[in-house]
């Protein structure tokens, strides 16, 4: 016998979920819009009301607001069918919550209980069991527990675990909790029915869901009474049509007066197979124009959810780009100080000397003055080059194109340049970390992008253990501005960045398959101070530029 295993609208009706409500936010009015929104089915507008809600509440660092506002948003994506975006947006809510506080783990035992839903919808049942547990676990209140169960028992029968499923709905009716409640009991007798149904063909459950209709009938509850609609019209589906139709029909007017575009879509398809001829083509009809409505209205959604978050993230952004501007600016601003300073300090010394030295001796010292002026300029525009140019410009990369980089880690970049732009006018002391092979893993793989792939080959720590801290110092700041030079100039989509020990010869080989170069290099600030640096360890720079494509450039010297 053919068996209908369409289990939507049970598992619909068994995984209802409350929705995270404030108790009182009249500090926060965008949380008052949303639930007015959300209360009147205006999902989109609810979703921008949760979102601004949710700002203001990071803004005013107040956690448990931001986590209640995300995952309000995630159950709203998931109701319109963005299954991974509920995800992301769940998972997003969870650092937001401890755990060990009583209010908080009921808030996240929701949050556990959306993401199980979204797993177990996109057929990762095994994950969706692990949120489902989680959820249970950290539930304290009944109620919300028995529905955390109620969906665990489900997804064992989407995994065609009837018995396991059987022994939580067992469990789960004979709790007082369930029994003092008629919508709750009448859920869970149905599935028992439904799942024993399914596990055995012979097992006759129309008097249990007859039973569990008559009692959501005399509770006014709609969308359970739809419920037990379908599993009467698919029990009676091949044993008796005509009992099917009617169940069928009738299921179809309930969906419409609840305005349920879903259910209404599930008894359409069966009135097609149920009709006779002409109006099972009606219903078709009828059938196509409610899914390409429901489809396009889920999509248009959907694309709006995602453009509301792209724009949020996107104004964070900005505001990170124009601290960044006023930084540079202040610093420029500092340095230009700095030097009228030291020179105006530097032609006084020298006045006071020309009146106290002879003319040979004045001319002497005048001439080692402008030599030390112009030796101090390159110094401090090589350091302003490689640690403050580079450094900002390596940070720009790693906030463009990381996943996520919180307020504080950004910050903490910008103290450290600030610390080393305070020491710009000192003597560098070489140094390099103690695990010089993560320094060169963590500085290549800041310059990575979505549409950038960088491949490291033979970055090993046995390689590095053998030289100096003078030689690593310069290697990091050689690969640190070809990564630079790379990023601004290439538009390369691959680079590969391999390091080889021959005998005692270095050999460091940068490819890309960007623009490449056209004849000899332009030896600018960074190139200039690239070759410097190889000079300074007895190295040698080679550019391939007879590629018709991409860049080569072979760098070798001496381990000593």
């Amino acid at each position: 016998m053919k068996r209908y295993l369409t289990l939507l609208l049970l598992f619909l009706i068994s995984c209802h979920q409350d929705k995270v409500r404030p108790k009182v936010y009249s500090e926060n009015p965008y949380y008052d819009r949303a639930w007015y929104f959300l209360d009147n089915n205006l999902l989109d507008s609810s979703f921008v009301y949760f979102n601004k809600a949710k700002e203001k509440s990071l803004k005013e660092g107040d956690s448990v607001k931001v986590a209640k506002a995300l995952i309000n948003m995630a159950i709203t994506s998931g109701d319109q069918g963005d299954f991974f975006g509920s995800q992301e947006i769940s998972l997003s809510a969870i650092s937001y919550l401890n755990p060990d506080v009583n209010d908080q783990r009921e808030i996240l035992s929701t949050n556990y209980n959306n993401l199980g839903k979204m797993a177990n919808r996109l057929k990762n049942y095994k994950e969706a069991a692990k949120f489902y547990h989680q959820s249970i676990e950290l539930s304290r209140d009944q109620n919300s527990k028995n529905i955390y169960i109620n969906n665990l028992a489900v997804n064992l029968i989407d995994q065609l675990k009837y018995k396991e499923a059987l022994q939580y709905f067992g469990a789960l009716i004979h709790t007082k909790s369930v029994r003092d409640n008629p919508v709750t009991f009448a859920r869970i007798l149905s599935n028992i029915s439904k799942t024993k149904w399914l596990q055995n063909s012979h097992y006759n459950p129309v008097p249990d869901f007859l039973k569990a209709l008559h009692i959501r009938q005399e509770a006014n509850d709609l969308l359970g009474q739809n419920a037990s609609l379908a599993h009467l019209a698919d029990f009676y589906m091949d044993k008796k049509p005509d009992s099917a139709l009617f169940y069928t029909r009738s299921m179809h007017l309930l969906a419409r007066q609840i305005k349920s575009a879903d259910d209404q879509l599930y008894a359409l398809e069966r009135l097609v197979k149920l009709s006779p001829n002409q109006q099972a083509k009606q219903y078709f009809e009828t059938y196509k124009k409610l899914q390409d409505s429901v489809e396009t209205a889920r999509n248009a959604a959907k694309n709006q959810f995602a453009m509301i978050r792209y724009e949020t993230e996107k104004n964070k952004a900005d505001n990170l780009n124009l601290q960044k501007e006023n930084v540079e600016k202040k610093y420029q601003i500092t340095i230009q100080k700095f030097l009228l300073g030291g020179a105006v300090l530097l032609f006084i010394g020298g006045a006071v000397i020309s009146v106290l030295w002879y003319r040979k001796r004045k001319q002497k010292l005048a001439l080692e003055a402008e030599a030390a002026i112009r030796d101090n300029k390159l110094k401090i525009h090589k350091k302003v080059h490689d640690v403050v140019a580079n450094g900002l410009y390596r940070m720009m990369s790693e906030i463009e194109n990381g996943e996520s980089m919180d307020k504080e880690t950004i910050l903490d970049g910008i103290e450290l340049l600030y610390e080393k732009s305070r020491d710009i006018t000192y003597d560098e002391r070489p140094h390099a970390g103690a695990d010089f092979q993560e320094e060169i893993n963590s500085l290549i793989a800041s310059f990575g992008a979505a549409d950038l792939r960088i491949s490291l080959v033979g970055n090993e720590k046995e390689l590095w253990d053998q030289m100096s801290v003078n030689v690593k110092h310069e290697i990091a700041h050689i690969l640190q501005e070809l990564m630079v030079n790379m990023k601004k100039h290439s538009g390369a989509s691959n680079v590969v960045v391999k390091f080889e020990q021959i005998g005692n010869q270095m050999n460091i080989h940068y490819m890309d398959d960007g623009v490449g170069i056209n004849g000899q290099p332009n030896f600018k600030n960074g190139l200039t101070n690239t070759g410097n640096r190889i000079g300074s360890i007895g190295g040698t720079i080679t550019f391939d530029t007879k590629n018709d494509k991409g860049l080569r450039i072979h760098i070798s010297f001496t381990i000593t």
